[in-house]
Order: C-alpha cells, then sequence, then structure tokens
C-alpha cells in the first residue's frame, strides 16, 4: 500500500510537469525526492575562489550613538521610548566603533576573505543630507576599510540596513518621495569616499523587512502600522532609490572602480501544505510573489511588479469597495525603465521555510489577508530562539534554483548568499552553541548541492554574524554571533563559540561538510564535545 502510495505520487509530480510554471516546475523536481534524496550530504569541495563571508550590521553592533557627531536613527529613537526587549537600546551595543582592530582581528581568526558591514546613514550625514556631512563619521567607515584590506579581507558594504536618520523619518521617511534623492546623494558619496577600495556595494539588505515590519506591522523602528498603503508606497520607493544608486554608479563611477552594485532580498522558501492539491501550489507560489517577487521582479524581470501581485491586490480592490486592503502604486514606463537590469548580482538572505495553504484572507491587510495563504511550518524542522526561524536546509536549494531559474534565465548575473543564520538564547550553554553549527552544516551543504548538482551560480556563502548584537525587538535576548559578547561588561569582550571553530574549518577546507573525525578532531583541540 506504501508502495502504492508512492508510485501514485510518482506519477502525480510527473503529470504536473506537463503544465506548470517556473515554481511549479521546481517544486515538482524536488518535491518528488524522498527525504534520503533532500536530506543527503555531498561531500565535495566548493569550487576555487569561493568566498567565504561573516557579517554585521551597523546599529546592531557600532554603539557610539552619539560620537563623532552621529545623527539620531529610527533605531535609536526605538530603543529610547522603551520599544525593546527590557528597555534595551542601541546607545553602546558591542561598542564596534570604537573596537575596529578588535573586530578585524576575529576575522582574521575566522579565516573569512569576505566581511559584509553596513554603513549608518546618519553617522555620515546626520540630517540625512549631504550638508550635515559629518568627517569623523567617515573616517570611521575608511579606518575600517583599510584595517580589512591589510589583512586581506574583502569589504562588502550595504548602504542600507534599516537604520534610517531619524530626520528623514521625522518628514515621512521611505513614505517620501522626496527620499530617492537623498538615498541617491548619499549613495553618491560613498561611492566617491570608499569605492575606491570597496568593489561591492548591496544597496538594501533585506528591504521586504523594511515594508513589512517597520511601515506594514509596526514591530520594528519606525513602528508605522499600515499595511494598507504605506508598506507599499515604502517598496516603491526603495525600488527607485536603489535604481538611482545603481545608475550613479554606473554612470560615474563603474569604468575608474570597476565594482558592483546589487541588492540583498530576503526570502523564505515556500512548500505547498498539501503538494496534491493545486490551490496549495498556487499559494506557494504567491507566497514568494509576495516576498520575493514584490522586489526581484522590477529588477530582475520586467521592470514591474510580479502580475500574481498586481492581480491579487485588484481582486481584493473589487471584493473588498467599502476596506480597501492594500493600495499599490504604479510605475511610470520611464520609472520601469530606470528600474530594470539594476543588478550586478542577486543577493539573498534566507534564513528559514514555510508551509503554505491556501485560504479566503476576506478584506484583511497584510500578505496573507491580501494573498489568500497561510503559512506554517513543518513539526520535523528544528526550532530556534526566534519564534520566525525553523531549520530546514533543504528550502535553501530550493530557493536557489527558484531564483536561478524566475529571474536569471535572461540576466546571467551571480548569486551571493548574503545572510544565513540562527539565533539561540541570551542564557544556556554560552559557547557550546552545536545547535548553530547543526543548521550551519545543514545549510552550507545545500549551497554546495546548489552549484554542483543543479549548477546554479552561487559565489559567496555569508553566515549571520560575526558577534551578538541588537536584534531589534528581541534586543539583545537573541544571539546570531559567531562569537559571545558580555552585554553585562562595559567592554563588551568577544569570546568565540563552538560554532566560529567549525565555520573557520569550513572556510580552511573549503567543503560543504565537516566529517565526523574532522570535527571530532577540531572540537578536542578546542576541548569540546563532539555531538554527532
Amino acid at each position: 500500500e506504501e508502495l502504492a502510495g508512492t508510485l501514485h505520487m510518482t506519477t502525480y509530480f510527473a503529470k504536473m510537469t506537463e503544465f506548470e510554471n517556473i515554481y511549479q516546475n521546481v517544486w515538482h523536481t524536488f518535491g518528488a525526492q524522498t527525504a534520503t534524496e533532500q536530506d543527503g550530504f555531498l561531500k565535495e569541495s566548493f569550487p576555487p575562489g569561493f568566498q567565504w563571508a561573516t557579517s554585521t550590521e551597523s546599529f546592531k553592533v557600532e554603539g557610539g550613538w552619539l560620537e563623532g557627531g552621529k545623527g539620531e536613527t529610527i533605531w535609536d529613537r526605538f530603543g529610547h521610548e522603551h520599544q525593546a526587549f527590557e528597555n534595551q537600546t542601541v546607545d553602546l551595543a558591542c561598542d564596534s566603533y570604537n573596537k575596529v582592530d578588535y573586530d578585524v582581528y576575529l576575522l582574521r581568526g575566522l579565516q573569512v576573505n569576505t566581511y559584509q558591514f553596513s554603513i549608518s546613514w546618519a553617522r555620515i550625514f546626520p540630517s540625512g543630507h549631504r550638508g550635515s556631512l559629518s568627517e569623523k563619521g567617515a573616517l570611521y567607515y575608511d579606518k575600517l576599510i583599510n584595517a580589512l584590506i591589510e589583512s586581506g579581507i574583502q569589504p562588502v558594504v550595504t548602504l542600507y540596513h534599516w537604520d534610517l536618520p531619524q530626520e528623514l523619518q521625522d518628514a515621512g521617511g521611505w513614505t517620501n518621495p522626496s527620499i530617492v534623492e537623498a538615498f541617491k546623494d548619499y549613495a553618491d558619496f560613498c561611492f566617491s569616499r570608499f569605492g575606491d577600495r570597496v568593489k561591492t556595494w548591496n544597496t538594501f539588505s533585506s528591504p521586504w523587512v523594511v515594508s513589512h515590519a517597520g511601515y506594514g506591522t509596526g514591530e520594528h523602528a519606525p513602528g508605522i502600522k499600515d499595511y494598507v498603503i504605506s508598506s507599499y508606497q515604502v517598496t516603491h520607493n526603495m525600488l527607485k532609490s536603489h535604481a538611482e544608486a545603481w545608475h550613479v554608479y554606473n554612470d560615474n563611477y563603474r569604468k575608474t572602480q570597476g565594482g558592483k552594485v546589487g541588492i540583498a532580498l530576503n526570502s523564505d522558501w515556500a512548500e505547498p501544505k498539501n503538494p496534491a492539491l493545486p490551490e496549495d501550489v498556487a499559494a506557494a507560489d504567491r507566497y514568494l510573489q509576495f516576498m520575493l517577487g514584490w522586489f526581484a521582479h522590477p529588477i530582475f524581470v520586467d521592470g514591474d511588479y510580479p502580475a500574481e501581485l498586481k492581480t491579487q491586490i485588484e481582486l481584493k480592490r473589487n471584493k473588498c469597495p467599502s476596506s480597501e486592503p492594500a493600495r499599490l502604486p504604479v510605475f511610470t514606463p520611464s520609472e520601469s525603465k530606470r528600474i530594470l537590469g539594476t543588478a550586478d548580482f542577486f543577493g539573498l538572505n534566507h534564513y528559514t521555510s514555510r508551509l503554505v495553504s491556501n485560504i479566503d484572507g476576506g478584506c484583511t491587510p497584510g500578505p496573507q489577508g491580501v494573498g489568500d495563504f497561510q503559512e506554517s511550518v513543518d513539526p520535523s524542522w528544528s526550532s530556534t530562539a526566534s519564534d520566525w526561524i525553523f531549520s530546514a536546509p533543504s528550502g535553501l536549494r530550493m530557493l536557489l534554483r527558484y531564483i536561478s531559474k524566475q529571474y536569471l534565465n535572461v540576466v546571467s548575473v551571480p548569486i551571493y548568499i548574503t545572510g544565513n543564520g540562527m539565533p539561540t538564547e541570551y542564557g544556556g550553554d554560552t559557547f557550546n552553541d552545536t545547535s548553530r553549527i547543526e543548521y550551519m552544516r545543514g545549510y552550507i551543504n545545500e549551497a554546495l548541492k546548489a552549484i554542483l548538482t543543479d549548477g546554479v551560480n552561487v559565489q559567496r556563502f555569508t553566515v549571520q554574524s560575526l558577534m551578538d548584537g541588537f536584534e531589534g525587538k528581541q534586543g539583545y535576548s537573541e544571539r546570531f554571533g559567531l562569537h559571545y559578547v558580555d552585554f553585562e561588561s562595559p567592554d563588551r569582550p568577544r569570546t568565540p563559540k563552538q560554532s566560529a571553530y567549525f565555520y573557520s574549518q569550513i572556510i580552511e577546507q573549503n567543503v560543504g561538510y565537516c566529517g565526523k573525525e574532522l570535527c571530532k578532531t577540531l572540537l578536542h583541540y578546542h576541548k569540546l564535545q563532539w555531538i554527532p
């Protein structure tokens, strides 16, 4: 009976591949695999020259909130208004503003060849505008960049990772169209000042989180709760800002500096909760369109939002005339042309997966209501300290295959994994973070499978993050770091966790796995216990 059921599903997947879109094609390719096929380890090496990275984000680690003339940011305000866990703030954070040499020392110990960090817009332009330039702020990033290069580590710079100058937010922030010109000017300054040494730029990192949590649900700074209008307007203006920054670089700096400019988009992988229901398969596709396609489709496909997104929003407008749940702005033809093709690589931040089922979302604002889908997780996926991150490594491979087919089949640019990681609890076994090792082990190996088995052009893997830091509303209660930070000490000392030693060995060997003997030797050397 079990065999008959397996044969039935195999026949079902074979038939479905005859008539399907890209998502369906990818899902049915992998959905037909057994658990053993999906979870098996590939014991091979990464291609020569593969880039191994770790990362931090400015407001999470820098501290120095008023040093060097820095302006107030929305995260400064968020903390001071007691919006974070236990009224914690970013005032001191990890004090990275005063610990450049210490942090670069940690990076050398990891043996990474790439370090991704973000610039605080308000540290350079305290008001958000060029006229308020803080030379001391620019010198801090000069010092960091120079220290990295002297250590043989490539700097990768993100222009915007969520920390808007408060003065710009007071004028409407990302809902105000004038921010496009302000961001363009800020990007121009950064390219001019640092571009002789920085050769890879992310304009934005996880912009969906800004639209969703910053201006939709209000869980993040600046705490705006307006998923009907503001959230969509924010995405609209960020896409235009991204395009303007790319064109500034392309027109004025590419020829002399020879760098790359792209964007780091976050996305879960989505699987149908019931693969035998076509409506669940379609709902999983919509989930991806509302998260990844919202940003990727305009940049990589045709300069406009995905048809599924536009159709769904129009459907809701007609269905809910007295309580419009979403208002999607429209790009002019010239704006679409300006946005299309503005990426020299596809940056991906990926942490988890979801099971998605079809529902009638009614007239409720937000992606689930407007998108007519409901998300859940597989009980077999390991949980983490975060209520939204569950370990499902095979989702990364499927997502990479989907991206390569959906977005990179016309313009072929490399994929950089710009963020992947999980948090542990604040307390507990501080240094013996075996759950993180297991998570990293799975996700790194799935990236290797995507490269060697599926032929996906992935050139970098970034583990988030170098050290523990301020995690938004959760404050310092969730720890993403490869290094433990003692937030009780004013000196903020850092100590490598077991995962830091694990990652350094992966990098040294340039492999997608840590075999039992290698790991046992490694952990014995560091007086840590091997957990199979």
